[in-house]
Formats: structure tokens, sequence, C-alpha cells
């Protein structure tokens, strides 16, 4: 409540600390158990993560400060909107050229200057079992300030918890989080390094694929 009468100058700190307030407070009333494979990154970097739901930058925010680029509609949305403003979530309008770069060009700085970005390079969300083709756009700026990839691959046990097709926020947010418990993998891969976009948009998205087929088949052989 005490950020409704913060100034425009309020810190990045402060938006972190009640950031971080929210969130564990918020994943322990929606009954969030988050299963963590890997090392959390130790160093900043891209973040790039495959899309299954509006919630996947809140899990990630949840273990690491970084910034998530999000679509601009997000900003409206009830309780995920709010918590997105007030973390420093770099709006885009995919849409729009002038977005598109004054959004590559906030990317580039907030890497200058030692905070990490987590991005979807799939540009929206599936529930397919491995990745939609990746976007070229992130991995190529990654290279342009010589900027370590991080790749993250997360899913959800119940797949109707992914937001999809036609879901509208509301009736899907009380499907996903009105049962008791809403389990949550994510693992985060060893930062890599490359001056080829491409070998960095392919080794990301192998990586990625294959943890998902993991997380699936440990899931399904719980049945």
């Amino acid at each position: 409540m005490a950020s409704f009468f913060w100034s425009e100058k309020t810190t990045n700190r402060n938006a972190l600390i009640l950031r971080d307030f929210i969130i564990k407070t918020t994943n322990q009333i929606l009954g969030i158990r988050t299963i963590v494979y890997g090392e959390l990154p130790k160093t900043q970097g891209l973040i790039v993560a495959n899309h299954r739901s509006y919630f996947d930058p809140i899990v990630i925010v949840s273990h690491i400060h970084a910034y998530p680029v999000g679509k601009k509609e997000v900003a409206s949305w009830p309780l995920i909107g709010y918590l997105c403003k007030i973390s420093g979530v770099i709006f885009v309008e995919r849409e729009c050229q002038d977005s598109r770069q004054k959004t590559c060009d906030m990317i580039k700085k907030t890497l200058n200057e030692g905070s990490s970005i987590i991005n979807f390079p799939e540009g929206t969300t599936d529930i397919l079992p491995t990745t939609l083709p990746f976007n070229y756009g992130s991995f190529k700026t990654a290279t342009q300030i010589k900027a370590a990839i991080i790749p993250v691959a997360i899913d959800y046990k119940v797949k109707s918890d992914a937001f999809v097709n036609d879901d509208t926020f509301i009736p899907h947010f009380l499907k996903c989080f009105g049962k008791p418990i809403t389990e949550i993998k994510i693992t985060y891969f060893p930062p890599i390094y490359s001056n080829d976009a491409e070998f960095l948009l392919n080794t990301s998205k192998v990586m990625i694929d294959k943890e998902l087929i993991r997380f699936r088949k440990d899931w399904d052989s719980e049945k």
C-alpha cells in the first residue's frame, strides 16, 4: 500500500524490495510450489525462457532480481499488472516499430548497467511439448553488447495452467490458482557466451526443449 504514496523518483531498490515481499506473500497465498533445478545465475545477462503463462516472469523474479519484457496490455491486468509496474517491467507494443526499437534500447541500457533482463523469445504462450520458433532479435542484441544468454525452462504440472488461445485473465486465474497447490518446475542453465546470435538461439532452444520433455516425462511417471 505504501507504494501508492511514492513519488516518481522512487528508487529501484525500494521497488524491488516491495516486489519481493508481494511476490513471496502472493506465492504462499496461491499455493505455489516451485521445484528448482540448476544454480541461480550469479552473473547478469539476458534470461531467455519458454513461455507458458503470465505467471512465468513472477516465478523467475521470485528467485532473482531481473526486469521482464512484457506486452503492453498486461499493464492493465488486475494484480499482475500492478506487480509489473512497480518492478520495472519493460512494456512493448509488439505491432509498433517505434515501441520495439525503444524496448531494444532499454534492454541494452539495463544490461549495460549490470542488471538482468527476462525475455520470452517465442513471443507468445503455448502448451506444445517443446517451444515455438524463437525470435532472433534478443539474441542479436546480446551479441552486440557481449551479454550472457541464460536459458531457463519452465512448465506447470497441470497443462491447463498454461494461458493460451482464447483464455481471459480472471477466469483463467481462478481456475489455475483456485486449487490447493500449483506445481511449477523451473531449470536455470549456466550462462552461454558467443558472438554468433544463431548459435545462441539454437543452443538455448535445444536445452530448453530437452528440459521440457524431461519435466513432462517425470510428471507422467508419477501417475
